[in-house]
């Protein structure tokens, strides 16, 4: 995602920025060891800057139980992530640029469905968590600017609000293009995560507002805590 920086923010230190950045690229929750070790720093400065990235909602901690020794801190970017204050734009320019060029060549909905699965089934196949298929699900989409919030309707029921839109400028242009990208790399996601679990909803909204629902069925759903997560 986009990491706008203003003076007095977590993210105007240096090492802070790259960590939080590192965690949006891995796109699934890290141990401190590692991101110390990709950073090529000491895991007790990088512990403390994860910290303070916690502190200010930046990143979610949690505790990952291992076979000898004590849990150990994994660190994932927040769903409620507001770098400098504002929601995410998820490399705004990019998607614009993106969508325009497929128009250019009389792309349509239809055509970035199937780029968007292509593009969903990569980044499921890149990533590897210790994590049940539905948290690696949700974390995806917290990395990539989503702000998603759990609904479960019980049994194999479940949506998915998604309380920012990264790619809004995009929208505001080619709405019907870009949210059909976005179906196809939820779709994706799920074929390549839990290929039993299907997408049987997709709603837009207004990018402004956001509010976008996903609406799975299958064993993914029966994997989402009961009520959601306070960050």
């Amino acid at each position: 995602m986009d990491i706008p920086i203003r003076p007095g923010d977590a993210l105007a230190q240096p090492t802070r920025a790259r960590a939080f950045a590192l965690l949006g690229t891995l796109r699934r929750p890290a141990s401190t060891e590692e991101l110390a070790e990709e950073l090529g720093l000491h895991p007790n400065g990088v512990r403390l800057h994860l910290e303070r990235l916690h502190a200010a909602g930046l990143v979610d901690r949690r505790r990952e139980r291992i076979a000898r020794g004590r849990p150990r801190d994994t660190w994932a970017i927040s769903p409620d992530a507001q770098p400098a204050g504002d929601p995410p734009t998820g490399y705004a320019e990019l998607s614009r640029w993106l969508v325009g060029s497929l128009v250019a060549t009389g792309a349509q909905v239809d055509d970035m469905e199937a780029v968007g699965r292509r593009i969903g089934r990569g980044l499921a196949g890149e990533h590897d968590s210790a994590g049940t298929v539905e948290q690696q699900l949700f974390d995806i989409l917290a990395a990539l600017g989503f702000a998603p919030e759990r609904e479960p309707l019980g049994q194999d029921r479940l949506v998915y609000r998604l309380r920012n839109c990264p790619y809004r400028e995009a929208v505001y242009e080619r709405q019907p293009l870009v949210c059909g990208l976005h179906r196809g790399l939820t779709s994706g996601l799920l074929e390549t995560l839990d290929p039993d679990t299907r997408l049987v909803g997709f709603e837009p909204q207004d990018p402004g507002s956001a509010g976008c629902l996903i609406r799975v069925r299958g064993p993914l759903a029966r994997q989402a805590p009961a009520v959601e997560e306070t960050p």
